[in-house]
């Protein structure tokens, strides 16, 4: 090494690390690759923006899709709402014409029933007047024949029977032993009897001794009636049974034997 060599500055002198290296940098630079690929970035770059846009218009598109879509929705909600408030109005009009018509229908059954009722009524008092106007050409009078009529009542004399037997057989004629309701009944019955002294039995007797007297309908006697009218009563003895005698009437055992008088109503022609 020379002197010159030795007072060469350091930086002059050549580093034995780098001589055979370029630095980095320089080395891409130098590359006959670097050109080329940044194109290729480049282009890259380019296709994703250009794709992003086309994605982007592409997703707007789909957005207005969507909103179109919204409203076509709603407007057929509010077509279908319009329709089934239509359909409500129907259903309530048509079940007050229904409930109209049922009141009608039940107006109109009731007046027909009404009028049937009315019908039958008619009816009936025509068969009641026909059914009246062939009994009386069927028959002299209001009581049968042997009958002796006064009034509503028919009379007839009968037996002689004890009392139990006497009541059978008005029974069997559809009818009772004697009844003295009123007045006229006793002055009939009365002047009916005046011919004859023989006893005739009523429907008067008592269960027992000290039981009340009962007429056979259970309508108890009146004394009072009797008393007032001038007719004696000789009902002071055990006798269960009365029966009437000359004006007077008398309480006697129920298995004597006499006459009776039977007593029903009679057929008069009553139009209904």
């Amino acid at each position: 090494m020379t002197f010159d060599d030795k007072m060469k500055p350091a930086n002059d002198q050549p580093d034995h690390k780098s001589c055979g290296k370029k630095p980095k940098g320089l080395h891409l630079l130098s590359s006959p690759w670097w050109c080329p690929a940044a194109m290729t970035l480049v282009i890259l770059c380019l296709v994703l923006t250009v794709t992003l846009i086309v994605q982007y218009t592409q997703l707007l598109q789909v957005s207005d899709l969507l909103r179109q879509y919204q409203a076509n929705l709603t407007q057929q909600d509010h077509i279908l709402e319009g329709q089934m408030l239509a359909l409500q109005k129907a259903e309530n009009a048509s079940q007050e014409s229904k409930k109209e018509l049922k009141g009608k229908i039940d107006t109109l059954t009731w007046k027909l029933n009404e009028k049937s009722k009315e019908q039958e009524e008619l009816l009936q008092k025509n068969k009641n007047l026909q059914e009246a106007l062939q009994r009386a050409a069927n028959s002299s009078g209001p009581c049968p024949q042997e009958w002796l009529w006064h009034k509503e009542n028919c009379y007839i004399f009968r037996g002689p029977f004890n009392w139990e037997r006497s009541r059978e057989n008005c029974q069997s004629l559809d009818a009772q032993l004697l009844q003295i309701n009123n007045t006229d009944d006793l002055t009939f019955i009365l002047q009916a009897t005046s011919h004859s002294n023989s006893p005739f039995w009523m429907g008067l007797h008592r269960p027992k001794p000290n039981h009340p007297w009962l007429w056979e309908n259970g309508t108890p006697l009146s004394f009072q009636f009797f008393k007032t009218r001038g007719i004696s009563l000789q009902m002071h003895s055990s006798g269960s049974c009365a029966y009437l005698q000359q004006g007077v009437v008398f309480a006697e055992n129920c298995i004597l034997t006499a006459f009776s008088i039977c007593q029903k109503k009679a057929n008069l022609l009553r139009i209904q």
